[in-house]
């Protein structure tokens, strides 16, 4: 979500403010009308897929190369049995207004459950202008939530994705460059300054931590995922394949598919590894170019068959005001993943 300027046609949206409840979703269409939503991530529990969104809106702030436009101020939570739909809006869970230490820019969330305990995890920037992660809990899993005091300790950055292993282990990934200031980190300090690397070196990966049993901080100082080509080399910093923003893991047949935004060449790919940690091996486009410069998703399966969360701004015409969409995932024999848009 940390893209420059638009390159979009800059056209008034036909969306309104207020998501009518128990709307259709169509596999062509957006998941619902009437309210921006983007940066989806999907979760079934208990048979149910949750989608958790950011809310985009129109307030006004200038386009600039930091996403400054992208003036998010709170989360929304979609609710569906069956992909042909009901879909239910249950609006704003979390507002930056009620946490503590969050001045603007909530981007994108993500959430985990553990036990009776539902978490959303989320960027925001304070207010120096620092992304921090922060996270806030509910016992229900369409909140509201309570924002912890202070954002999480030992790691900044953007788009928080959280790793529920098939042994209980819960691994937060983060990260994006650009907007999402992750050059600005050196490991787990935020140094204030921009270094990228040179063209031709190993480009910037995401962060990858293993979270405490209660979810609440880090078990381990962050370390660096890195994605490789096929003959195992880290792919560079001039590479159009390279990792830009949405980090997202899912474990798929024993196989961990990290799924990111390419940023400028506006795609969804994924890379595989045997370990959460990788490093994960460059396997191809998930998701071609939609509307909008940005292109962030999610996994998730629901009734024994896979599917992608993903947003564009085929509605609006404008970045910074996109609708959440769902597409049928193959995964193939061989471990590769492509979305079946329609």
């Amino acid at each position: 979500m940390s893209g420059p300027v638009s390159d979009v046609e800059d056209v008034v949206g036909t969306a309104g403010a207020v998501a009518a409840a128990d709307a259709a979703a169509p596999l062509d269409g957006p998941l619902v009308e009437g309210v921006w939503t983007a940066d989806p991530s999907g979760h079934v529990w208990d048979g149910v897929l949750y989608v958790y969104t950011s809310h985009d809106e129109e307030t006004g702030v200038p386009r600039d190369d930091d996403g400054s436009q992208y003036d998010m101020r709170d989360y929304h939570v979609l609710e569906l049995r069956d992909v042909s739909g009901p879909v239910v809006d249950h609006g704003p869970v979390l507002h930056v207004a009620d946490v503590p230490w969050a001045a603007r820019q909530m981007w994108a969330p993500d959430a985990a459950r553990r036990g009776d305990t539902y978490y959303l995890f989320f960027p925001a920037k304070d207010a120096d202008g620092v992304f921090r992660i922060g996270v806030a809990t509910s016992c229900s899993p369409t909140g509201p939530f309570v924002a912890e005091p202070e954002p999480l300790a030992g790691v900044g950055s953007i788009d928080p994705a959280v790793l529920t292993d098939h042994d209980g282990s819960a691994y937060l990934y983060v990260g994006g460059i650009m907007g999402g200031q992750l050059q600005r980190w050196d490991g787990d300090t935020y140094t204030g300054r921009d270094a990228y690397p040179a063209p031709g070196a190993p480009a910037l990966g995401p962060r990858i931590a293993r979270l405490t049993d209660d979810l609440l901080a880090l078990a381990e100082p962050t370390r660096e995922v890195v994605v490789v080509d096929e003959a195992g080399e880290p792919l560079t910093q001039g590479d159009p394949r390279r990792f830009f923003e949405g980090p997202w893991v899912s474990r798929i047949d024993g196989l961990y598919h990290l799924l990111y935004s390419t940023g400028e060449a506006h795609t969804l790919v994924h890379a595989t590894s045997d370990s959460p940690y990788g490093p994960f091996t460059y396997r191809g486009t998930v998701l071609e170019p939609v509307a909008g410069w940005t292109t962030q998703g999610s996994l998730v399966e629901l009734a024994g068959r896979w599917y992608l969360l993903y947003h564009d701004a085929h509605v609006s015409g404008r970045d910074h005001l996109r609708n959440v969409r769902i597409a049928p995932l193959t995964v193939h024999p061989d471990g590769r993943l492509t979305a079946d848009v329609r």
